[in-house]
């Protein structure tokens, strides 16, 4: 199955399933998933993406907000917000939503 585009991405909303723990700390979050034993370490700012991913209701609605916070361009927190999405996927550690069934 191929992966979806940048485009689809930003209109999922996404959750960290049950079987994954998380717990910020001032220097870094971490998150873990049970299932693996595998501890993941997250920097300030990818601790932040996922808080924010975790409230919204699309991955695309957080965009401005981290832009408008960090001073950056929405066009490169797009990115950065993507990649670590798509790396969080990878591991299980956040899953994708289907609304009309959840």
């Amino acid at each position: 199955m191929a992966s979806p585009s940048s485009s689809d991405l930003l209109t999922v909303r996404v959750r960290m399933p049950q079987h994954v723990a998380c717990r910020s700390f001032v220097a870094e979050t971490v998150v873990l998933n049970l299932q693996t034993g595998q501890y993941h370490g997250l920097n300030p700012t990818a601790g932040k993406m996922l808080e924010a991913l975790q409230s919204s209701p699309t991955i695309g609605d957080v965009v401005p907000d981290l832009a408008g916070e960090y001073g950056v361009e929405r066009e490169q927190i797009e990115r950065d917000l993507l990649t670590l999405v798509r790396g969080l996927l990878e591991r299980g550690l956040i899953e994708t939503v289907d609304d009309e069934t959840d």
